[in-house]
């Protein structure tokens, strides 16, 4: 299995797994918490019939990449990225992130620039800003956030059985869309993934990602459920797409926050239009 090595931590190297398929120009998809690269199935076939190269990778603490208990920020992760595209030497690439991989996203566009870039996707996003403050008084209360730690803490496989019921909103989901035996596939990848980076990762939510925006300069399309409830919609998508300068918001009515799984048949045409 191919690896790109990003540091160490004490004796061991810190290594992520990524895949990387197809011919011409690439498409980087970059997973949400708490699964990884493999979460892509339903986008990556149709994106190599499109011809077009397709690299997934599993960030830090997830998958078959390294679990350090260190470097669990969208800056180190915004470089773990960096080391993906320089190592394969990408250019003209669409970066894609979903959830958690919004945020990597937008972080390497703000640092690293975007020589490398030609369009960002952003599903199910992350940006602008979650957390409620004196100047977001609208967005989350923090004690959310800590509520979710000590649960993970207290019982992580558990933590996830209730997690996923709202992933994919499986109370009024057509079980069409998502069978048991996805959702029990999801909940064995996020058990799988480090303890600590299950937990070092819900902070990473809190990160305000508005300084970066502005920085963001290649036309980027963002796509998200109108009935999220995990990055809830009205904090997300449609102030995101207010901020981001030349951006288009595609809105998936009654999509859950993974709709890449549940409403792929959306969200599959608007990507390939948008990143052929």
């Amino acid at each position: 299995m191919p690896y790109v090595n990003v540091g160490r931590e004490n004796s061991g190297d810190i290594d992520l797994y990524y895949e990387d398929h197809g011919s011409g120009k690439p498409v980087v998809l970059i997973h949400g918490f708490p699964l990884n690269g493999a979460s892509w199935e339903k986008q990556t076939l149709p994106l190599l019939n499109a011809g077009l190269r397709v690299i997934t990778y599993d960030r830090r603490g997830f998958g078959n990449s390294s679990k350090p208990t260190i470097g669990y920020d969208y800056d180190t992760f915004a470089a773990d990225l960096n080391k993906i595209m320089t190592k394969l030497e990408l250019r003209e690439a669409a970066l894609v992130g979903f959830s958690m991989g919004t945020g990597e996203v937008a972080r390497y566009i703000s640092t690293y620039g975007a020589d490398r870039v030609r369009k960002a996707v952003f599903i199910g996003p992350i940006p602008p800003f979650l957390l409620k403050t004196e100047d977001n008084p609208n967005g989350v209360d923090r004690s959310l956030f800590d509520g979710i730690q000590k649960a993970i803490i207290a019982d992580r496989p558990a933590f996830f059985t209730e997690f996923f019921k709202n992933f994919y909103n499986l109370d009024v989901m057509d079980p069409a869309r998502i069978s048991p035996q996805a959702v029990q596939a999801a909940w064995n990848v996020a058990v799988g993934a480090g303890a600590k980076a299950t937990l070092d990762c819900v902070p990473t939510w809190l990160t305000d990602f508005r300084k970066d925006i502005p920085r963001i300069t290649v036309p980027s399309l963002i796509i998200q459920g109108d009935a999220d409830r995990i990055l809830p919609y009205p904090l997300t998508g449609p102030l995101f797409a207010k901020a981001l300068k030349g951006s288009r918001l595609v809105t998936i009515k009654d999509g859950p926050h993974c709709v890449i799984w549940t409403h792929a048949d959306k969200v599959n045409p608007e990507l390939l239009e948008f990143v052929r």
